[in-house]
């Protein structure tokens, strides 16, 4: 039943995907959310997520960010790094998942998502037939409807670690544990 949320990888930060072994196996387009998983909500582009999708470029990537925030947060943002954007996406419906893809020039087994929430991110993607990478959130301090919601993704997280490790995880935090 929760698994339509499971993500195919979670890790602690997309700064620690293998794009390159990724590239290899054949994916050409990553799509991102912006805030909690390039840099913490509402922060502006920073050395890290510039230097980011500039080796991404170089790799051969098409890459674009796909947010449920207005144009003015995300354009600013995507200006910085230079790459193309869908604001008020509506995540988790799939219709922006499709349009990031056919902008992209890519498709659901060419394309990777790369987002920080379960119930939008990552159940979105995974509708629209992507491999999906979930992150740890870069910082805590996000908006109370956000804070509503990963208190239901670490029950689904718990149940997800359960069954990716075939393992009880009584007594561990489902956030604070990673798949790799």
């Amino acid at each position: 039943m929760l698994q339509c949320f499971y993500p195919d990888h979670y890790v602690d930060s997309t700064y620690e995907i293998d794009f390159e072994a990724l590239y290899r196996k054949g994916y050409r387009g990553v799509v991102f959310d912006i805030d909690n998983t390039l840099v913490p909500h509402g922060a502006p582009a920073d050395e890290h997520s510039t230097a980011l999708m500039d080796r991404l470029r170089s790799l051969g990537y098409r890459v674009m960010m796909i947010s449920n925030n207005k144009e003015p947060r995300v354009k600013s943002f995507c200006d910085a790094v230079g790459t193309e954007y869908i604001y008020k996406a509506n995540k988790p419906f799939v219709k922006n998942y499709r349009r990031a893809m056919e902008r992209l020039q890519t498709n659901q087994n060419n394309t990777l998502f790369v987002g920080d929430q379960l119930f939008t991110d990552v159940w979105g993607a995974k509708k629209a037939g992507m491999t999906t990478y979930l992150v740890k959130p870069i910082h805590p301090k996000e908006e109370i409807q956000i804070v509503v919601k990963r208190f239901f993704e670490r029950i689904v997280l718990y149940f997800y670690l359960r069954d990716r490790h075939g393992k009880s995880v009584a007594g561990q935090s489902a956030v604070g544990r990673e798949d790799k």
